[in-house]
């Protein structure tokens, strides 16, 4: 005999490869277009110099980063730059949207992403699709201090949904992500697709059996 599984309160879905595909070329031909510089430096000043991680760690805000970023290139950066440059990486996952709208149906929904300021922020302006599904519910490794796979992070995540770790069902494109939350204490996926994670949801009580009536 099956025994039923208890439904998770809380579905936590990981932001890029999970629920948007990044495409990190685009947001740095974009920004680098915006403001005027080769893509080279956008890529040197930005990312090769630890300034997006500081950012990631809650080390600079939004605003915070395009001035640092404006210093160190020379020019003027805007903060709508820097919205307009990360909205053009973002393609969301219609299928897993799709499947993230299921299961909203039956549970919380909400977002852990290492991330900077500006994408709790902005979600909206970003990427619409994911709006206003996870509207207020975005958690970033900014606000923590820290990243994922640390096992912090996933407490702090647990305190800050108001549920006991077990409570919750995490997905994540990073093996290493989903295997720390599993260790502390979530539910765990780790997601390479839609297909998967349509199975996960379905053995977690959130999708009906296929030629079962709703």
């Amino acid at each position: 005999m099956n025994v039923p599984v208890k439904r998770p309160a809380c579905v936590l879905f990981d932001l890029d490869e999970t629920l948007v595909r990044y495409d990190h070329d685009a947001r740095v031909r974009t920004l680098a277009a915006r403001v005027g510089v080769a893509p080279e430096r956008i890529e040197a000043e930005l990312f090769a110099s630890g300034l997006e991680r500081d950012s990631d760690l809650g080390r600079h805000d939004a605003r915070g980063q395009a001035e640092v970023l404006a210093r160190r290139l020379g020019v003027a950066v805007s903060l709508a730059d820097c919205i307009a440059a990360r909205a053009a990486s973002m393609t969301p996952d219609a299928e897993v949207v799709a499947l993230a709208r299921e299961a909203a149906r039956h549970a919380s929904v909400a977002i852990l992403s290492n991330n900077g300021l500006l994408v709790r922020d902005h979600l909206p302006t970003l990427c619409p699709a994911l709006s206003p599904l996870f509207d207020g519910r975005v958690l970033c490794s900014a606000e923590f201090g820290i990243g994922k796979p640390e096992a912090a992070i996933f407490a702090h995540a647990s305190a800050r949904l108001g549920l006991t770790p077990d409570a919750i069902l995490f997905v994540d494109d990073k093996r290493a992500n989903a295997d720390a939350a599993q260790a502390a204490g979530m539910r765990a996926h780790h997601h390479r697709g839609a297909a998967g994670l349509r199975a996960a949801l379905m053995d977690h009580g959130f999708l009906e059996n296929p030629g079962h009536a709703p």
